[in-house]
C-alpha cells in the first residue's frame, strides 16, 4: 500500500471522524485535504473484458482488478466494521449505476432543517434523502463498491468505498457479470 496515501488518509481521517460514514465530501481544510483530493491510481484497459475479475482483501483493505495475472487497477478500499462486515465469498456484479443513493441511511429533511439519520429513525413528517453513492457497483443485495470518504480502518456499513478519483476508473473496467471474490487475505497482497 502507498505509505504516503495511508498516512495522509490516517491523519485526515482522524480529523474527520465526525463525518457521516459514507460522506463523499469531507469538510476539513489544509494541505492534508489537498493531498487527499489529489490522490490517484493508474489503471490499464483490458484486452478482453470477459476476462476481468475483481479480488478484495479485507485485511489489507485493497481491491485488485485483474485480467488473468495482470493487474489493471490496484486500489485501497474502506471495508465494513466488525459489526457491519463486508460479505466474503464469490459474487458477480449485477447493478451498475453512475448515480445511486443509499436506501437505509442519509438525511432527514424538514424545511431548512437537515440532519443525518437512518431511514428507520426518520422523524415523522420529515422527508428522507439517501446518502450519495456515486459509481455504484452492487455485488450482493445492498452491498456494493461506491465512491465514499476513505478511512484507513474498517468504517463502512459493509460496502467497499473507493476514492473519488479512482472510482470512475473502476466503474469503467467492470461490467454487470464481472466476478468478485472477497476474502480476508489474498496472494495479491504480497504481489502488489
Amino acid at each position: 500500500m502507498n505509505i504516503k496515501f495511508l498516512l495522509t488518509v490516517l491523519l485526515a481521517g482522524f480529523a474527520c471522524l465526525s463525518l457521516n460514514s459514507c460522506s463523499t465530501t469531507p469538510s476539513t481544510g489544509g494541505s492534508l485535504m489537498a493531498q487527499y483530493n489529489a490522490y490517484d491510481r493508474p489503471a490499464s484497459l483490458p484486452t478482453n473484458r470477459s476476462n476481468v475479475r475483481v479480488k478484495v482483501s479485507t485485511n489489507n483493505r485493497m481491491a485488485y482488478v485483474m485480467e488473468g495475472n495482470r493487474a489493471l487497477l490496484v486500489m485501497p478500499v474502506t471495508v465494513g466494521t466488525s459489526s457491519n462486515p463486508t460479505p466474503k465469498g464469490s459474487f458477480r456484479l449485477f447493478n451498475k449505476k453512475h448515480y445511486h443513493r443509499a436506501n437505509t441511511h442519509g438525511y432527514a429533511i424538514s424545511g431548512d432543517n437537515v440532519r443525518p439519520c437512518y431511514l428507520k429513525n426518520k422523524p415523522s413528517g420529515w422527508s428522507f434523502k439517501g446518502t450519495p453513492m456515486p459509481y455504484w457497483c452492487e455485488f450482493k443485495g445492498a452491498y456494493g463498491f461506491h465512491t465514499g470518504w476513505m478511512k484507513p480502518f474498517p468504517a463502512s456499513h459493509g460496502c467497499l468505498r473507493m476514492h473519488k478519483n479512482v472510482a470512475p476508473k473502476f466503474f469503467r473496467l467492470v461490467s454487470n457479470g464481472t466476478p468478485v471474490y472477497i476474502a480476508s487475505s489474498l496472494p495479491e497482497d504480497a504481489m502488489f
